[in-house]
């Protein structure tokens, strides 16, 4: 039985579990198949470059990462930064680091499409000037706020992202989603559908 040795034993175990047992699903994903009422067939470090993910700490608290896959690198939005460590937050991103590339080699489709990535883990950034920061309690709306608006390629957060104005950013971002949820157009009665998910308590 292999063991792994200090800090890194549990990702040697979950690199192992990956191996062996999710190859297929995590292909699906990194071609992103599923989940199919969003599939575009795309693949990370082909077709895709870069991605943006929230992440949650200690179940209080979000974060947004963005990770370019021709960079190598991973940047770390954070709305309350002293919120988290640096010691800390080096162990949250650490998994990021080590699987992002792991996942690219693993899930290739070919050999020559593996061969163009590396084993050796990304590096990562959490810059604070020039990054909105919030009070407790909306972090979750800041970290998409930060992942929409790199996306939409801003060069800087707008001036009008900040916290007198979050009560209007929540209820837009609310608006935004709800009406891209899938099939929400096809229904005729969306009063009954608001009503049936009880959307105002």
């Amino acid at each position: 039985m292999a063991h792994g040795h200090g800090k890194y034993s549990g990702l040697v175990f979950w690199i192992s579990l990956l191996r062996n047992r999710l190859n297929k699903r995590l292909s699906r994903r990194l071609t992103c198949i599923v989940p199919t009422f969003c599939a575009t067939n795309k693949t990370w470090g082909v077709d895709i470059d870069e991605i943006y993910a929230p992440v949650n700490f200690q179940n209080d608290h979000w974060i947004a990462i963005w990770i370019s896959i021709p960079k190598r690198h991973i940047v770390v939005w954070d709305s309350i930064v002293k919120h988290i460590s640096k010691a800390q937050l080096d162990e949250i991103i650490e998994l990021f680091l080590t699987m992002v590339p792991y996942l690219l080699v693993e899930c290739a489709s070919t050999d020559e499409k593996r061969i163009k990535y590396s084993l050796e883990p990304f590096t990562y950034e959490r810059p604070t000037v020039g990054v909105p920061q919030c009070i407790a309690g909306d972090c979750g709306v800041y970290a998409l706020k930060y992942m929409e608006c790199h996306a939409l390629w801003y060069t800087s957060f707008p001036a009008a992202f900040y916290e007198k104005n979050v009560k209007h950013i929540r209820e837009k971002m609310a608006h935004d989603i709800f009406h891209e949820t899938p099939g929400f157009e096809g229904i005729e009665d969306k009063t009954s559908y608001y009503n049936d998910l009880d959307t105002y308590g």
